[in-house]
């Protein structure tokens, strides 16, 4: 069983997200997806993210960003820091990405997305970015903005970014595997691939 709790506007969550099937496969899992709004998590359980964002030390971000670029090259994706919107608010897109899975189109929506943050620098919190998106997806547009005002999909992804909290998760990507063995970050797939391969 392996669990995967995500948000687009984390840098390494799309770093992992462009790996996670393929290490599910290799163990023969499917990915649950459990998309969440990682804003949500860190008002609640990790406050400390905007105290470390508002005193980062240069040399630790000039690190940060190397060790991003160094990922993206081993994974051979485009990265780039948005220099104009971050963090982004994501709640519009994590909304849609709920209203993606039920259209069977979840995980072509959160690519399309994440790779126009990250790899394009578009602002994805803005209706005609999102637009593209679902486009890209596959989705009929206007369709899908429509749902994500619903009081369903705005409840459903709360439930997720609770679930998250309930279960000790403290930001994105959180990676849960049978039930309880939990990790974060995109650094620790090598860890998942072997929690999958030699269960505990």
């Amino acid at each position: 069983m392996l669990e995967f709790f995500y948000d687009v506007g984390s840098p390494w969550t799309y770093l992992a997200f462009h790996k996670i099937e393929d290490v599910a496969a290799e163990a023969g899992v499917p990915v649950t997806w459990k998309p969440i709004l990682v804003g949500g998590v860190f008002n609640a359980v990790n406050q400390g993210v905007y105290a470390a964002r508002a005193n980062a030390s240069k040399l630790r971000w000039a690190q940060t960003a190397k060790d991003l670029a160094d990922w993206a090259r081993y994974y051979d994706l485009k990265i780039t820091w948005p220099p104009k919107v971050f963090p982004v608010n994501s709640v519009a897109a994590m909304r849609g990405v709920i209203a993606a899975f039920d259209e069977g189109r979840g995980v072509e929506f959160s690519r399309a997305a994440f790779e126009a943050y990250w790899g394009e620098d578009r602002d994805i919190s803005q209706r005609e970015v999102l637009v593209d998106v679902a486009a890209r997806a596959g989705l009929d547009p206007q369709s899908l903005l429509a749902r994500i005002e619903t009081p369903e999909i705005k409840a459903r992804l709360r439930a997720n970014t609770d679930e998250l909290i309930a279960r000790g998760g403290y930001g994105s990507p959180t990676i849960f595997v049978n039930g309880d063995d939990l990790y974060f970050g995109n650094d620790r797939l090598v860890l998942v691939r072997e929690a999958l391969r030699k269960p505990r």
